[in-house]
């Protein structure tokens, strides 16, 4: 079953999904759905003997298309709708072993470029309000399949979240005439104390208001709403700016770290979203190498976010982290 119920009190949908309480979780290696099939093995969701990317729609989507019909009937105050959209899977790579964080700058940028694709593909769709790229990685976030692997979802509504951004985006513009995003990044090139890595494209900060203590924004210096906009030169120093920070993460502990990865971008609905600006956003549970950031009381029940730590500091530690650039020279121009 699966549906959209609306929350009166949020005004937000709630996406109820119950079959995904059957989806795979954590198999053996020798059984992972998302590597290629071998000759005479168990056939995979991949029909291929190799692959370099793969996108293909999730055996256990949250959203359908074509959607059932709600398994309950709405009334006035409980609204209910058909839960329409697409999940899909994006697998970064045939190797089962590792992260993105393995992957080579010309690997991650064949990523972009997929991704891209993706987005305008999903977001063309008549029944597609918002097209979300993200990536759940490590069991502390509860991913179910360790492939490296990240996930999109084509919205028939824009998120809350993406929502409030627009919200306040829109009344940043009306009043002062400037993009929010671009006085963020600004004030935050002023200080420098928060940047933690930057290129001619992109940079890379634990923002002012960090909720998260290793909380990362990667922003587009240029005012984009979304990659459909990049050049071929954006989309290399996208790839070489992610590949550091993933670096950074990784090299903070000497731990694979877990994350969440989300990609903010404009709706695709059709209204005008000039005002808004493209970034990413990386939330890693961890505060230190072995505690977690629990989001208890105050975080989930009231939607306030205390952190325990300070984010020039938090910063400082990740900035120190290697690489210590991230321009293509980092790697090596021969990855790009």
């Amino acid at each position: 079953m699966s549906e959209l119920r609306w929350h009166p009190i949020l005004e937000e949908w709630v996406i109820t999904a119950t079959h995904r309480q059957d989806r795979t979780f954590l198999p053996p290696d020798d059984y992972c759905p998302l590597c290629p099939t071998k000759p005479g093995a168990f056939p995979t969701e991949i029909p291929q003997s190799d692959y370099e990317i793969v996108t293909f729609e999730n055996k256990f989507p949250s959203l359908q298309h074509p959607a059932p019909e709600p398994a309950v009937e709405g009334t006035e105050l409980y609204k209910v709708r058909p839960a329409h959209g697409i999940c899909e899977v994006v697998c970064y790579t045939s190797r089962h072993g590792g992260t993105l964080t393995d992957a080579t700058v010309q690997e991650m940028k064949n990523l972009v470029e997929v991704w891209t694709d993706r987005f305008r593909e999903l977001g063309s769709k008549d029944f597609v309000n918002y097209v979300l790229i993200f990536e759940n990685k490590g069991k502390d976030i509860g991913v179910t399949l360790t492939h490296p692997h990240g996930q999109i979802y084509a919205f028939p509504f824009i998120p809350p979240k993406i929502q409030r951004e627009l919200d306040s985006a829109l009344k940043h513009q009306n009043r002062t005439g400037r993009c929010l995003f671009c006085d963020i990044i600004n004030e935050e090139l002023t200080d420098t104390r928060r940047i933690i890595a930057e290129n001619d494209s992109f940079v890379a900060m634990i923002p002012f208001f960090a909720r998260y203590p290793y909380e990362v924004y990667i922003f587009s210096r240029d005012h984009h709403q979304s990659m459909m906009s990049f050049d071929d030169k954006q989309r290399s120093d996208l790839a070489v700016i992610l590949k550091g920070v993933l670096l950074k993460y990784d090299n903070l502990w000497g731990i694979s770290q877990p994350y969440m990865m989300i990609m903010h971008q404009a709706p695709t609905d059709g209204r005008d979203y000039g005002y808004y600006h493209y970034h990413i956003e990386f939330h890693p549970p961890l505060r230190t190498k072995t505690k977690l950031k629990y989001l208890a009381g105050c975080e989930s029940g009231a939607g306030s976010f205390v952190n325990d730590t300070v984010a020039e500091e938090k910063a400082a530690e990740l900035r120190e982290a290697a690489p210590t650039t991230t321009r293509s020279t980092f790697i090596g121009e021969s990855d790009l």
